[in-house]
């Protein structure tokens, strides 16, 4: 049997070669739209942003280069760089600071650059993402891979389109949030330990937000669990078959709706969970169950099922929070693809734990996670660390253990 990874660069490597012959035409495209002119300007960069705008941004620029490191009101756990290039001989960090953030909106112009950038994303993966998933199954059904090795494979596969075509189509600046190795004593987000991950849904780009962004933090591979319907879409149904995700079906799913798991299909979800446990993958669960229609406003309802699976599997739930995808494809059908911002945030929470009841991780998640994907920002350092030691849910039921005991 030949090795997963091994077959991933023999797989994926031609890919490579034809994404950088695809390039080139992007290029021109970034250096006619995409450069701050000759005059100054701020500019927002950060490791996922196409390296080509990086190099001539520094040439074209006549002015000093400053680079601000700012960190965010927690300052263990921000690793975001922000590089202001201009003309003028004092920095206005505020306005900086707005444009990382998100706040400021971009004009019609750019707005529609972005959303030409956004459809060029979409149609890319389209077409490159099947093609890079072909090899695994050719080499499954030639039985020299197994299923497990193909599903591993296909997951690297998919990986790989999203991060590369989201550096030859720079549509959205990406910011990854985790914690340093070592910071603040934690041990980050760099560790091989099985666990259930969990997120928030904002908007349809999420699973290409988390494709291209977790593969060098989840060291493990991953299958998701996903609503049935999205088989729907031929592209994503080959994308989740051939990565060996689990699918549940819902009684209803359009976005808002009050919706449940159907319970006849809960005991093949768990038999296909408890396998990919023992085949060494991680769980990934969107505990909404749905996209939310008003990511600005909080979470909608979470379900227990990320709960359940990590006390039968005794592994730890690991939160994840994005925010800003919904401003370039927004759930709600009116607004739809109406761009207002290109700034995109995930944040990777450290030190999953076993949480001891559905209530305080529904409660624990729908905070902290909430607040983030609506804000852009995490709760206060000492308010945030409480609820993810779990002390702040135990404050809450000791108190209201008094109050009940109280009013007795």
């Amino acid at each position: 049997m030949v090795h997963a990874s091994t077959m991933t660069h023999v797989v994926l490597a031609p890919l490579l070669l034809l994404f950088l012959t695809v390039s080139i035409a992007n290029v021109q495209v970034c250096d006619a739209f995409l450069l701050p002119k000759s005059t100054g300007g701020n500019v927002v960069i950060n490791r996922h942003q196409h390296p080509y705008i990086i190099s001539r941004i520094i040439e074209t620029q006549h002015a000093s280069l400053h680079e601000i490191v700012r960190r965010t009101r927690n300052k263990s756990i921000s690793n975001r760089r922000i590089v202001r290039f201009s003309t003028a001989s004092v920095l206005d960090e505020s306005i900086v600071a707005e444009e990382a953030n998100g706040l400021m909106e971009i004009g019609k112009f750019r707005a529609a650059l972005t959303k030409m950038g956004m459809l060029a994303f979409i149609s890319s993966m389209c077409v490159f993402m099947p093609l890079s998933l072909m090899p695994g199954e050719l080499l499954r059904r030639a039985r020299i891979i197994s299923v497990t090795q193909r599903e591993i494979l296909s997951l690297r596969a998919g990986q790989f389109c999203a991060r590369w075509l989201m550096r030859l189509i720079p549509f959205a600046n990406v910011q990854v949030i985790h914690e340093e190795e070592g910071d603040s004593g934690s041990k980050g987000n760099n560790v091989d330990e099985p666990s259930v991950w969990v997120c928030n849904h904002t908007s349809m780009l999420d699973v290409f937000f988390l494709l291209a962004s977790t593969k060098r933090l989840v060291k493990r591979p991953m299958k998701i669990v996903y609503w049935k319907d999205l088989e729907k879409n031929p592209v994503t149904k080959i994308l989740f078959k051939m990565c060996g995700f689990i699918p549940v079906s819902m009684a209803a799913n359009k976005s808002g709706e009050e919706n449940e798991y159907d319970r006849s299909s809960f005991k093949t979800m768990l038999k296909s969970v408890k396998q990919a446990f023992e085949d060494g993958f991680d769980l990934g669960i969107l505990p909404e169950g749905q996209l939310n229609p008003n990511p600005e406003g909080g979470l909608l309802p979470v379900f227990s099922g990320a709960f359940t699976l990590s006390k039968l599997s005794r592994r730890p739930i690991r939160m994840m929070a994005l925010n800003g995808p919904h401003r370039l494809w927004h759930p709600d059908e009116n607004k739809g693809m109406k761009v207002t911002s290109r700034q995109v945030k995930l944040r990777m929470y450290p030190n999953g734990r076993i949480f001891k009841s559905s209530d305080e991780f529904a409660e624990t998640f729908s905070t902290v996670v909430g607040h983030f994907g609506a804000k852009g920002e995490d709760l206060p350092e000492e308010e945030l660390r409480q609820w993810l030691d779990g002390s702040k849910w135990e404050s809450m039921e000791k108190n209201r253990a008094n109050m009940t005991s109280g009013s007795v």
